[in-house]
């Protein structure tokens, strides 16, 4: 497969919300384009569902995940360790093409396989100590429109999006430290949808 990603939309939204900092591009890549990683991804990365511990019994969290990365890089959440499998050519591509757009530095990302609207991520920051004070997350969608929620930790502010295949959601400064967000079950959802979020993991 070539891995060269030409055809890359760079318009983009600013979202207006206080104490963030948080930007959309729709179509970064192309639906034909955005379908043919997705599938390549499906496909060759290693997936696997993890268990967690919450209220004092174990459970498998309700989608697929796979954490790649550079040599070395360990990340750790929800009671999780993970360590970054090397990267992919297809992953190591998207990783330098996402670099280039927002200048901002990546060394490993998450992606989740979201298998039809029964899976789902509940409401969290990324705000672990090892991705820095004010982390860059840079969270690519491929795959079946889903609700992307957003909550302010401390005022009455909110925001919801929907992400579709292609579109690079990219949230700078502040935004972990006073947002959560998530991504509700949405049982009418059929199809599915995989997510990265790239972002630097301090060594």
């Amino acid at each position: 497969m070539d891995v060269k990603y030409h055809s890359i939309n760079t318009s983009q939204r600013y979202i207006s919300m206080p104490d963030a900092d948080v930007t959309l591009f729709p179509q970064w890549l192309q639906p034909q384009q955005a379908d043919q990683v997705q599938a390549r991804l499906q496909q060759t990365l290693a997936w696997q569902q993890d268990t967690i511990r919450l209220f004092g019994r174990e459970v498998k969290i309700p989608r697929l995940q796979a954490w790649y990365g550079a040599a070395g890089i360990k990340y750790r959440y929800s009671g999780l360790d993970l360590v970054a499998k090397a990267w992919t050519p297809e992953l190591l591509e998207l990783k330098d093409q996402v670099e280039a757009l927002t200048a901002a530095r990546f060394n490993s990302v998450l992606v989740n396989w979201y298998r039809d609207g029964n899976d789902s991520m509940g409401w969290h920051s990324d705000d672990e100590p090892e991705l820095g004070n004010k982390p860059v997350i840079a969270s690519l969608s491929l795959g079946a429109d889903r609700r992307f929620q957003m909550r302010h930790k401390s005022v009455p502010a909110s925001q919801e999006l929907t992400l579709g295949a292609g579109s690079l959601l990219v949230m700078r400064g502040e935004t972990q430290r006073y947002w959560q967000h998530q991504v509700p079950k949405q049982r009418r959802v059929q199809q599915g949808r995989i997510n990265l979020t790239f972002r630097y993991v301090q060594p």
